[in-house]
């Protein structure tokens, strides 16, 4: 059984643009084919939250080769792309300027499959912020489904 979601969807206005990719620049380095964010939507300190999009286009530089005829998006750009949201969480909340480099991925699954033409919604949850360390629980919806889930532990750098 699926877990259920770490932030309530239906309170959450998708279209709602609350740091455009401008904004998310600012604060990411991630540029070209590892920019893996399109918008934040939803962005709640108080809660520890934070609710992005990332719109998965065919013309992707993955979607040739990874499955050709049936391109599905790369788990680990999924984990990518939830981990740059949280780098954005942690540099605007903390108003940090450090760089949040990878500490571990634990508690990994995949329980669907995202292609060109979706929406990623991509949900976080601050579990423990530090100094030295962030941990955040993350999930992936595309429409209704559970697209994936993972603990994220970043380290400032």
């Amino acid at each position: 059984m699926a877990p259920s979601l770490l932030v309530d969807l239906a309170t959450v206005d998708l279209d709602r643009v609350v740091m455009p990719i401008e904004e998310i620049r600012r604060l990411n380095p991630h540029r070209h084919e590892m920019e893996q964010l399109t918008a934040v939507v939803h962005l709640d300190a108080d809660a520890g939250q934070i609710v992005a999009v990332r719109d998965v286009r065919d013309d992707e530089f993955w979607v040739r080769g990874h499955i050709p005829g049936r391109p599905l998006l790369p788990g680990v750009l999924m984990i990518e792309a939830a981990a740059q949201m949280c780098s954005v969480y942690f540099k605007k909340v903390k108003e940090d300027p450090r760089f949040l480099g990878f500490g571990g991925v634990d508690a990994v699954k995949f329980r669907g499959q995202v292609v060109p033409g979706d929406r990623l919604i991509l949900l976080g949850q601050a579990v423990e912020i530090r100094r030295r360390r962030a941990v955040f629980d993350t999930q992936g919806v595309v429409g209704n489904r559970l697209v994936f889930e993972a603990r994220i532990t970043g380290m400032p750098i």
